[in-house]
């Protein structure tokens, strides 16, 4: 790794970063991004390695909210046929609403709200990471993204998130 990182190099790396919010505003890219900026400047070994942290956790996070819908999809199969029965009968007996038919709705409010306190939860926590990460990158450190899948190898060791210039 070099020895001295410029700020050219510790702005692009933090821009790597906080590029993967334009998911906000643009579809994938969050991937496409930090890839492009990643991609021209790989030469230097402290951007290249911020560039490879980035894409594996925006790859992470993605596969991480797929597996919450799989999970979920089920859940969603087995109430589809009791709710279309409760859509029915409030359809037809809207002036008959009975207990039975607020606990055949609450599985629903429980299953969607349990939905979706675990991707709020993923949502805080990939802004924490990323803000992190970018304050490290800004900083001169390398930085490892907590629960990061490694899909593209780096070059970092736990040990080696120092200071460096």
């Amino acid at each position: 790794m070099e020895t001295t990182i410029t700020e050219n190099q510790k702005n692009t790396s933090a821009f790597i970063h906080l590029s993967t919010f334009l998911k906000y505003f643009f579809p994938f890219a969050n991937f496409i991004a930090p890839l492009l900026i990643w991609t021209f400047n790989k030469e230097k070994s402290f951007v290249d390695e911020h560039g490879k942290q980035a894409i594996n956790f925006q790859l992470s996070v993605l596969i991480y909210t797929l597996l919450i819908g799989l999970i979920c999809l089920p859940f969603v199969l087995i109430f589809a046929t009791d709710f279309i029965s409760l859509l029915d009968s409030l359809d037809h007996n809207s002036w008959d609403f009975s207990t039975n038919n607020i606990q055949n709705l609450s599985g629903y409010i429980l299953l969607f709200g349990l939905a979706m306190v675990v991707l709020l939860g993923l949502f805080v926590f990939e802004l924490y990471a990323v803000i992190n990460a970018s304050i490290h990158a800004s900083r001169g450190l390398l930085y490892k993204y907590p629960l990061s899948i490694p899909f593209i190898k780096t070059n970092l060791n736990p040990i080696q998130n120092e200071h460096i210039s």
